[in-house]
């Protein structure tokens, strides 16, 4: 196969753990046959920075035009004034727009050699295995907001919309999820307050009952959503959820397997590229240092392979690799629980030197 990927290092350690991807990219054509033309372009504070804007109008070109985009990560204490015409985050924003990407996916999983890093009793978490689908460019996050006077000074409002089709297309993606996986699909809304949440379990309901009738199919309000993924996370297959919630749930989640630097994210839409990142954010405290941890960005380019370039044999290869590097006993300093440590580059090498044996 040959394909454009983009890479986008962005801000933080972000440079750092997408120079690792790339090798592991290269190393993966190399080993199957293939051809990956990948070109970086700017997004977030370094774009604010040479361009003035955190999603410069070459970048969006360079996307639309490839066939899979990574991305390391954006922001900083550089850009964080709240007086600043733009932020890194805007870029981020703007990109889920520009190319249609209407749904995140999230993948929790364990890993046996890991379980005691969790927060939680190693009964609990266990074998957790859970694939979040959350609504991205939906919801009270794009819907009208402001300010307006207010006897006691300012009031400010967010105003909370869904349309039937944008709850419709991001169940069916969850739902066929699901028949790819254990048949469970739990939705995930606050029904019994929000208009929104009626509209959206109206329509979940109706599409799981007449398109999925094999998948097993239940709800839970967002409240009770928020207990259960702590008491009793293995319960849960896929989870579907609108823009909000699934921001909270997801990061809630994130804490079940130890670390953030084991979990990655994908981004699509309908059609065109989709957007592959790590969750751990620009960790700036520890930029330049060579130290972050490159798995979870790893295990997005599994998923970019398998979600935007079929590649299933590919992204497989990946996700042995990285579960007998931890099986080895490789740890980047996230992970290493006080104990001895390896750097992101010499985590490149192990990961990289495996791939291509």
């Amino acid at each position: 196969m040959e394909a454009n990927i983009v890479l986008l290092p962005g801000d933080g350690i972000g440079p750092e753990i997408v120079a690792q991807a790339k090798r592991l990219l290269e190393g993966v054509a190399t080993k199957f046959g293939h051809s990956f033309t990948t070109s970086e372009h700017a997004i977030g504070g370094n774009a604010i920075d040479a361009f003035g804007d955190p999603l410069p109008q070459s970048t969006i070109d360079a996307c639309k035009a490839s066939h899979a985009i990574l991305l390391g990560a954006v922001g900083g204490p550089k850009w964080d004034d709240p007086t600043a015409r733009t932020r890194p985050e805007v870029g981020l924003l703007k990109i889920r727009k520009e190319l249609g990407l209407f749904a995140n996916l999230r993948p929790i999983q364990t890993y046996p050699e890991l379980v005691d890093a969790s927060p939680l009793r190693r009964e609990i978490v266990e074998g957790t295995d859970i694939l979040f689908f959350r609504e991205l460019t939906g919801g009270i996050y794009f819907g009208k907001s402001g300010r307006r006077p207010h006897p006691s000074g300012e009031e400010a409002f967010n105003e909370m919309v869904y349309s039937t089709g944008e709850v419709e297309r991001i169940v069916r993606m969850a739902a066929r999820a699901a028949q790819q996986r254990r048949g469970k699909l739990t939705s995930v809304d606050k029904a019994n307050v929000l208009e929104v949440s009626r509209l959206w379990r109206q329509t979940a309901e109706r599409v799981m009952k007449e398109e999925f009738p094999d998948v097993a199919y239940d709800v839970v309000l967002i409240d009770s959503m928020a207990m259960h993924l702590i008491s009793r996370p293995r319960d849960f297959d896929v989870v579907v959820t609108g823009n909000m919630f699934g921001d909270i749930l997801t990061d809630e989640a994130s804490m079940l397997p130890g670390s953030l630097g084991l979990l990655p994210s994908a981004s699509l839409g309908s059609e065109g590229p989709g957007l592959y990142e790590p969750i751990h954010g620009s960790a700036p405290d520890i930029a330049g240092k060579n130290v972050a941890n490159p798995l979870a960005t790893f295990l997005a380019c599994a998923m970019l392979f398998r979600h935007s370039l079929g590649l299933t044999a590919e992204a497989v290869a990946i996700e042995e690799v990285v579960a007998a590097t931890l099986k080895a006993g490789y740890r980047t300093k996230d992970i290493a629980a006080g104990g001895p440590s390896i750097s992101t580059s010499e985590m490149g090498d192990v990961v990289l030197q495996q791939m291509t044996a």
